[in-house]
């Protein structure tokens, strides 16, 4: 081939490489399109629902997105019985109106069927909210003032054999619980249940004493883990002491009457031939056999 045309070719070839080449695409289809749009609006379903169910996880309730239905209402209740129970806490026993209540919940947009639902249901039968005289105010299940009070109680409940009382029902019902707590010292005990629960007792003193320490040896030495109750109950009993059931008050059955025979009424039969009285004759009295 001729030298000339060889080095034209290679410019061409040069020159083809060096200019960039467009493609035309193809249109696309309606339906991939309206596939395309039902997927993107799933993705920003499920990253909505994700969202809300991150902010329940935390704790926070968004009643906004509860409006309308029970749900709003129910949360905006339990906000107002959380804040009165806080406020309790921390010393604030005043009752309030339900505006104030509101105001200082930050709910004064609420409507009116809800504020009506409020005042004529859902605040009176609360059972940790009471009214006086128009207005709100929390409900502990113990209402103590102050340390005194919380020790009387604790004394009350020793002295009738009630035991004691769970940490968290005083805490709901003493301002400032734990600091008053720990002012009473010794005066009072606790222990921790199984469930983690501390439970409060009066410390009463006059029941810590010494006991010797043989009498201590010879109680330890008696392995009671095998015996059952009736079988310690026997044991007394063979040793002539009496158990604490049979020196206990005795029931006295109750006297059953024997009842009276009801009167046996003679029966009355109706009769109905009274038309032939006089002419029929009586043969009740013949004895069969005799004419």
């Amino acid at each position: 081939m001729d030298p000339s045309l060889l080095k034209e070719r290679e410019l061409f070839k040069k020159r083809a490489l060096s200019t960039p080449a467009v493609e035309k695409r193809t249109a696309p289809s309606s339906e991939s399109t309206s596939s395309k749009k039902k997927r993107a609006k799933l993705e920003q379903g499920g990253s909505s629902g994700s969202k809300q169910n991150t902010d329940h996880s935390n704790g926070s309730i968004n009643l906004k997105a509860l409006s309308g239905g029970s749900g709003y209402k129910f949360g905006v209740l339990a906000k107002i019985v959380n804040y009165m129970k806080t406020r309790h806490q921390r010393g604030d026993t005043h009752p309030l109106t339900l505006e104030e209540i509101l105001d200082e919940t930050q709910h004064l947009d609420i409507g009116l069927r809800q504020k009506q639902w409020l005042m004529s249901e859902a605040l009176i039968s609360n059972p940790k909210i009471e009214v006086i005289d128009g207005k709100y105010a929390f409900k502990p299940k113990y209402n103590l003032k102050d340390k005194k009070a919380l020790l009387r109680l604790l004394d009350k409940h020793d002295q009738r054999g009630l035991g004691g009382i769970l940490l968290e029902d005083i805490e709901e019902g003493l301002p400032n619980a734990q600091k008053a707590i720990k002012a009473l010292g010794d005066q009072i005990t606790f222990i921790i249940r199984p469930d983690k629960k501390k439970i409060l007792f009066y410390n009463d003193k006059s029941c810590q004493f010494t006991v010797d320490e043989e009498f201590q040896k010879l109680w330890r030495s008696i392995p009671v883990d095998s015996m059952d109750e009736e079988k310690i109950e026997e044991y007394l009993k063979r040793q002539g002491i009496s158990s604490m059931q049979e020196a206990g008050p005795k029931k006295i059955a109750p006297i059953q009457r024997r009842k009276k025979p009801a009167s046996q009424k003679k029966r009355r039969f109706k009769t109905h031939n009274d038309h032939l009285a006089g002419v029929l004759k009586d043969y009740s009295d013949v004895v069969p056999g005799k004419q």
